[in-house]
């Protein structure tokens, strides 16, 4: 028999699969501190929580028998992954659960702020009948862009064309065919913002989503936009959103997340009557809380019983004699991927992974999965992506991941390629390790460099021409940036090159388009690693 501890609320109905199965004895303890769970855990197979139990290293050593950790939600910080990755434990969450009733409460939310509906409900039942003040709006036939084709994007998508709407989406995994087969139109961020009517946020929150509607958008976006936000507090700049409706330019705003919850009793969303808002209920159903739990539950009933499961989200086992190989390039093949995805354009098409030398002997899937992780998680944020899920979120997303392999590493006794390829351009990186220095980034392009892939980067591509070294020290020593490093990479003299600073700190947007303005620069990205 194997025993499961519950140990935070969960819907009966959603652990009744662990409860029928004759092979399973539950048990639902909670509230329980750490110690009072370190003192029996070491009866159980399994634990189920949501968030109220913190799963610390000092539990999972004491879980003497757990094979497997089931978090019934999607969020994992309550859990220690490298503890229970140390003590060979599973831990799974249920990321699809929430998609649905998500997906019903961004259109409950579009359509209260079309027909004006919690402001007329305060009207009617303070005893006023007023009629002509909330005239709305029908979504027939209006322009809906969808910022995020996800799995909640694209169901918003699928509703809103019921509706009668045109969809513009955007996702930086999108590609046209993906948008053909979703029925929707492929977009950019600025065509959704001059364009649509409605518009809805379904994206992660990354340092690349942060504030990506901001002033600059509400700028020329089209007047009369209707903005719905229940993804995360803070891809909308809240401050810009309340001027851009004051203004006029923005008819009305329905907001589930905010950036800092809860909002302070001063914050400008709660006085303004343009402006809707709910207490981050996205996922607030019955429903939903019954099929994350459902959907752990089941998993953990295939673990147990060593069948095929899925949604774990850290490392499986790997054979001892292969990890001590691969582990010292699992952080370089991370940083290659989030290097070469933060300095390339365009929807992702395709990634090609070369290993060449000694590493062109070994399974090495596990280093692709962190490549492909350091990919996605630019885009998709570090919460959603980890480095089992993340060949499956490529999958989905009709990613195309390509291996090569070679025996001939030239100069090196191991080298890793990451090639990303979209719709735009193609650019490639290379890295390996040196003794005593670990990870280096060793060329990028066509372009021999060396450079440790950590901080706050700057990349440049130019033409070799005299003096351009000094304008870029210049301009960012004017503006408060100091350089800590800096590499220049050519093949020919005068003709195209690259140029990578390590600076102090992060520098400011404006910075780097003056950058790109001066005389033979093309183009300068920052990079953070």
């Amino acid at each position: 028999m194997f025993k499961v501890l519950v140990s935070d609320p969960i819907s009966d109905l959603g652990i009744q699969q662990l409860v029928d199965a004759p092979d399973v004895v539950v048990d639902k303890k909670t509230g329980l501190n750490e110690d009072e769970l370190v003192a029996i855990i070491g009866e159980y197979d399994a634990l189920l929580v949501r968030s109220q139990t913190r799963v610390t290293a000092r539990i999972m050593e004491a879980g003497t028998r757990l094979k497997v950790v089931g978090r019934a939600g999607v969020g994992v910080d309550n859990i220690d992954l490298n503890a229970a990755t140390t003590q060979g434990i599973i831990v799974i969450n249920a990321p699809d659960g929430n998609t649905i009733t998500t997906c019903e409460h961004t259109f409950a939310m579009m359509m209260a702020v079309a027909r004006h509906i919690p402001q007329a409900y305060l009207k009617t039942v303070g005893g006023e009948w007023d009629r002509k003040s909330f005239l709305g709006v029908e979504l027939r036939n209006k322009t809906l862009g969808v910022l995020g084709m996800g799995r909640i994007g694209s169901e918003v998508a699928k509703r809103a064309k019921a509706f009668g709407m045109n969809i513009l989406g955007y996702d930086p995994f999108l590609t046209e065919e993906r948008a053909e087969k979703l029925g929707v139109k492929l977009a950019t961020v600025e065509e959704i913002v001059r364009n649509a009517d409605f518009m809805t946020v379904h994206t992660p929150l990354t340092p690349e989503t942060r504030h990506m509607i901001g002033r600059a958008q509400f700028e020329i976006m089209k007047p009369g936009m209707r903005i719905v936000n229940c993804a995360r507090g803070g891809i909308i700049d809240e401050m810009a959103l309340v001027e851009a409706v004051n203004s006029g330019i923005v008819a009305g705003a329905a907001f589930d997340v905010f950036e800092s919850e809860p909002p302070a009793p001063d914050h400008p969303f709660l006085s303004n009557p343009k402006i809707i808002v709910t207490p981050h209920l996205g996922a607030s159903t019955v429903e939903a809380q019954e099929n994350v739990a459902i959907d752990v539950s089941e998993q953990v009933l295939h673990i147990l019983r060593d069948e095929p499961f899925m949604n774990a989200v850290n490392m499986p086992p790997i054979p001892a004699n292969l990890q001590s190989k691969l582990q010292p390039y699992f952080e370089l093949g991370e940083k290659l991927g989030s290097f070469v995805a933060q300095c390339t354009e365009g929807a992702v098409q395709e990634i090609v992974v070369g290993y060449s030398g000694e590493l062109a002997e070994l399974d090495t899937q596990p280093i692709t999965r962190y490549i492909v992780k350091g990919v996605l998680s630019h885009h998709l944020g570090s919460e959603q992506v980890n480095v089992v899920n993340s060949l499956h979120l490529a999958k989905v997303r009709d990613l195309n991941i390509v291996t090569n392999k070679s025996h001939a590493a030239k100069d090196f006794t191991n080298l890793v390629t990451v090639s990303l390829r979209t719709k735009q351009e193609e650019r490639t990186v290379s890295g390996t390790l040196l003794t005593g220095y670990g990870p280096r980034i060793v060329a990028i392009d066509k372009f021999p460099v060396d450079v440790t892939p950590e901080g706050n980067l700057i990349l440049i591509s130019h033409n070799d021409k005299p003096g351009i070294i000094g304008s870029v020290g210049t301009l960012l020593g004017d503006n408060g940036v100091n350089i800590a490093t800096m590499q220049v990479g050519r093949q020919l003299v005068g003709g195209s090159a690259i140029m990578i600073l390590r600076v102090d700190k992060s520098a400011p947007k404006e910075v780097l388009d003056k950058i790109t303005g001066l005389p033979s620069l093309n183009n300068a990205k920052e990079i953070t690693l």
